[in-house]
């Protein structure tokens, strides 16, 4: 992993001053970056493999049981079918997903799963928390709900900001909290999910993403996956460039997750192209970039065997099962 970003012990009112974000320019930008990108088949799969090593495969569902995480976690350690990945003249056994994500209560199921497999020390045991979705919470419970995660085995917390503090512009308040949570995580890393397509415009979403940044985020995660709007190429954009300008100041290099709505293996690419112009290749890593998904990896399977095999993937042959 990345070393984590222990963040400023003052908030820094410099880098939210005047900011404005217009988001006309963003999306010309964001079209310049990905439009003109023509990769043949082999360079194309080369991105998607790299894409399914920084996937945190996800499950979030009120009907999560101990046996559709056991399968979530096979289906993280082994992503792509050996058969599959041989075409490709690899060693299947280096191919894992980053993560697998649940809630709390689910972590030891995972944790229980990755160490019969022996791949606890590979794979990282991701869990939302602090009152996901919405952050709504009392801070007292978010606080208690990443120390139960970290207990029963999580390495990473996501957790949600409150984003009514975004809105009514109480970004010292936002700071002291994301703050408390850091603390509270200690030396497991912290992904801030910034909600971002309930934080009104772009200006908003910079500003979030600094703070949390400042309060010692060591990723900024665009969405829940459980709003309208969630994780858009503009958004990213956006966050990129909060990314880079903490980077330049502090020193710290903050990792991406967008999550939510990608679902096919063109975004994927996008994704990946567009950190790669922005942030550079040090970024293409899931030390610092992660895709919050579950369809996401299926589709990508399905575009390696078409590939690999120049015919029509069937979804029967890739269930999770």
């Amino acid at each position: 992993m990345a070393g984590l970003n222990p963040g400023i012990e003052k908030f820094d009112w410099s880098l939210i001053k005047d900011v404005n974000i217009n988001l006309n320019a963003v999306k010309e930008n964001v079209s310049n970056l990905v439009a003109s990108k023509c990769l043949s088949s082999y360079h194309r799969a080369a991105w998607l493999l790299k894409a399914v090593t920084c996937i945190d495969l996800t499950t979030l569902g009120g009907d999560d049981t101990q046996s559709n995480v056991a399968r979530l976690c096979f289906k993280a350690a082994h992503p792509i079918s050996a058969d599959l990945l041989k075409t490709y003249d690899l060693d299947y056994s280096v191919i894992h997903t980053a993560a697998v994500c649940v809630y709390p209560s689910r972590v030891i199921d995972a944790y229980n799963t990755l160490k019969k497999m022996k791949m606890i020390s590979k794979i990282n045991i991701a869990s939302v928390a602090t009152g996901f979705p919405s952050g709504q919470y009392c801070l007292k419970s978010r606080l208690e709900e990443i120390r139960y995660a970290i207990q029963e085995g999580a390495n990473e917390i996501d957790i949600v900001i409150d984003r009514s503090l975004v809105l009514t512009g109480q970004w010292l308040t936002l700071f002291n909290e994301i703050k408390k949570m850091k603390d509270v995580c200690g030396e497991i890393h912290m992904k801030a999910i910034l909600a971002t397509g309930e934080l009104g415009n772009l200006t908003n979403v910079y500003m979030a993403s600094m703070v949390a940044m400042m309060a010692g985020a060591d990723f900024i995660k665009t969405s829940t996956g459980k709003e309208s709007i969630n994780a858009t190429l503009p958004f990213g954009m956006v966050m990129a460039s909060a990314i880079s300008k903490y980077h330049v100041k502090y020193g710290f290099k903050v990792g991406l997750k967008p999550a939510g709505g990608i679902r096919t293996s063109a975004d994927a690419i996008n994704w990946l192209i567009m950190i790669k112009e922005l942030l550079g290749d040090e970024w293409l890593s899931p030390k610092l970039f992660r895709f919050g998904a579950s369809g996401l990896l299926t589709d990508i399977e399905h575009a390696l065997f078409e590939y690999a095999t120049g015919l029509k993937a069937v979804p029967l042959n890739f269930t999770m099962g």
